[in-house]
């Protein structure tokens, strides 16, 4: 990325004095309605002399509700003059389609997850991941980037991380997935399988910046479980990462079981459209063979339902929600052991 070619977000908020601050990017956006209007994409800094600093992101699909939840309620408890370091806040970072509750913007249509490294001159989505891939990733020794299945996926609650491909880099990634302490955690392939690396994962391993990531459930909900799965594992990765002290680590409720997802064969997609049928629910253990859905056409009801199956062994960590499904939807994805 060039120097040269800077964000035009204007940021309220200093990123190297101490305290806390609370503020906005300002995305300057002219429509017809607001000639020299921004766009508010709320933004906190919490600062205590030296030490690492860290990111904490919610809303970068805006029909996911666990982040952006778990890091106000984090916004307004934690106190600057107990951590170490510094904490970046942002809970809605696709502020458009946090407000809308989709997944993308209804702005641009854009997917803030599949946008990375993004464009200053871009879009308005381009324009956001190019503000936290030049600006606030170069500040940051990691970042927790929160997520759930949003309006179409189901996920058994889980976090993840990625493999690092230089194995003495792997150590903090680990301690930052158990330190998580959910009960379930995933080492996906880049893209997690849709060949697709335009992701905040990918641009924070472009910069060497480790990064942490979760599934928290979906179904364009909040469940009280999730969210404080979210809290405990938002404060636990401050106190691995030194920010916040010892003391302030909350025990998980057992050890975290951590799976790998790879490429294509992890994955079920729809075969046709209509109406599918699943045969299987989250957290079951599969074979390679299984059924793992029937899709009916209700429309033509004397025709035999398609019937998909799972192409390896594994534990389903996700479902789709919707029941009305089109060809190429995803259905599933599994995990399969590591031994880790």
């Amino acid at each position: 990325m060039s120097p040269a070619r800077k964000s035009r977000i204007h940021c309220e908020v200093p990123f190297d004095k101490d305290g806390a601050h609370r503020g906005f990017l300002r995305l300057f956006h002219s429509v017809h309605g607001s000639a020299y209007g921004f766009i508010p994409i709320p933004i906190v800094v919490f600062r205590n002399g030296d030490g690492p600093t860290v990111l904490l992101m919610g809303g970068n699909h805006g029909d996911e509700y666990e982040g952006q939840i778990a890091l106000a309620n984090l916004i307004r408890s934690l106190d600057h003059t107990r951590i170490t370091g510094r904490v970046i806040v942002l809970p809605m970072a696709n502020f458009p389609a946090a407000i809308a509750g989709t997944r993308t913007s209804p702005i641009d249509g854009g997917n803030l997850n599949r946008s990375f490294p993004g464009d200053p001159d871009g879009t308005v989505t381009q324009q956001i991941a190019w503000y936290i891939s030049s600006e606030l990733l170069p500040l940051c020794d990691a970042v927790v980037d929160l997520h759930s299945g949003g309006s179409s996926l189901m996920y058994v609650p889980s976090v993840l991380a990625r493999r690092p491909p230089e194995p003495a880099k792997a150590e903090l990634p680990l301690r930052l997935l158990k330190a998580f302490a959910a009960p379930i955690a995933y080492l996906p392939a880049g893209g997690q399988g849709t060949g697709d690396d335009r992701t905040l994962s990918g641009a924070a391993a472009a910069r060497g910046v480790v990064s942490l990531g979760s599934e928290l459930g979906g179904a364009g909900t909040l469940t009280p479980a999730a969210l404080r799965l979210a809290e405990r594992g938002l404060r636990n990765v401050l106190v691995e990462l030194g920010i916040l002290p010892e003391r302030e680590r909350i025990p998980g409720d057992g050890p975290t079981r951590i799976l790998e997802v790879g490429g294509a064969e992890w994955f079920v997609y729809a075969s046709e459209s209509g109406v599918y049928e699943p045969l299987v629910e989250l957290g079951e253990t599969v074979e390679a063979g299984q059924p793992a859905a029937r899709i009916h056409t209700p429309e033509t009801p004397w025709r035999e339902p398609a019937t998909v199956h799972f192409l390896r062994d594994g534990f389903v960590l996700c479902k789709r929600v919707p029941g009305r499904t089109a060809r190429g939807d995803c259905l599933f994805h599994l995990g399969t052991e590591t031994g880790l």
